[in-house]
């Protein structure tokens, strides 16, 4: 097992035996609640934001992490959670929607590749290439504007795109970049109360649209399509968690801690000098003292 693997009771095999029929979206018995838990989460800021300076001086890893889920879920706040106490200039947040008339004309991984972190950096995905074997296996009807040369909705196109993010991931890990992924897992019900709550606050009114209503009339093809994507694609160097998402402040403290193991496990430090380079940074110190 990878050394810098967060070992996690959300964390999703790689024996292919992870069910969503056996998966809860709400938080274990012994939650700690909500006031505790963003208490919790506010200590963790502090942690994120000093493990994201070492990071950035370290300049040996970047960190992907990826967010895919149902709409609703809370992929947005989650995101904005986790990364307010950290500086802006070590994070970069990228959201993928339907794809452009560009990036229709290349591979289904060249847009998510130009948006990868640099070393030092925390990069994250709102939605990704995933969505190729999520939303695209939903509704293959969306293939006929990729172009591509052949193409059946068969089991072995699918098997094939799997193999191809197994691949790119494998290939990110071995040049440096961990990978954590989190679905976040909310129920039919939640989702529905959550679009409720957009229609009856007017500030939330310009979140929903009547294309959610359709999507989630697909909701046993999407859940059946996050179960097999999750299986064929948690790996241990860029696994899957599958995170509880109906009570936010615990979805968001799940998330903060497993980043932060993350970061605890890749062996940072900050760079340090050769006695010379000290020695003459002591001249230097002595110089602005005499000026």
């Amino acid at each position: 097992m990878d050394k810098h693997l967060v070992d996690n009771q959300y964390l999703v095999s790689f024996d292919n035996s992870f069910s969503i029929a056996n998966t809860s979206t709400k938080p274990p018995k012994d939650n700690q609640g909500e006031k505790k838990n963003e208490k919790e989460s506010k200590k963790l800021k502090k942690e994120l934001r000093d493990l994201q300076d070492v990071l950035y001086a370290h300049n040996k890893h970047a960190v992907l992490c990826i967010f895919q889920a149902i709409d609703a879920a809370g992929k947005d706040s989650t995101i904005r959670a986790v990364t307010s106490g950290i500086n802006p200039a070590g994070f970069q947040v990228f959201s993928f929607k339907a794809p452009s008339k560009e990036e229709l004309e290349h591979d289904f991984l060249w847009r998510t590749s130009n948006r990868l972190p640099e070393r030092g950096r925390i990069g994250i995905f709102n939605r990704s290439y995933y969505e190729e074997v999520l939303v695209v296996r939903v509704h293959p009807e969306f293939l006929k504007y990729q172009q591509l040369p052949q193409f059946s909705d068969t089991k072995s196109f699918w098997e094939k795109r799997y193999e191809s993010i197994r691949n790119h991931e494998k290939h990110l890990s071995n040049s440096g970049i961990v990978i954590l992924k989190f679905w976040l897992n909310v129920s039919k019900e939640e989702q529905k109360n959550r679009f409720i709550r957009r229609i009856n606050k007017p500030e939330k009114n310009w979140k929903f649209s009547a294309g959610d209503l359709e999507e989630r009339k697909h909701w046993n093809q999407y859940q059946s399509a996050f179960e097999e994507a999750l299986n064929a694609t948690s790996r241990p160097w860029a696994p899957w968690y599958a995170i509880p998402a109906d009570d936010k402040p615990f979805m968001r403290l799940s998330v903060a801690s497993i980043l932060a193991q993350q970061l605890k496990k890749l062996d940072m430090n900050y760079p340090t000098l050769s006695k010379k380079e000290q020695s003459e940074l002591q001249k230097y110190k002595i110089e602005l003292e005499n000026e």
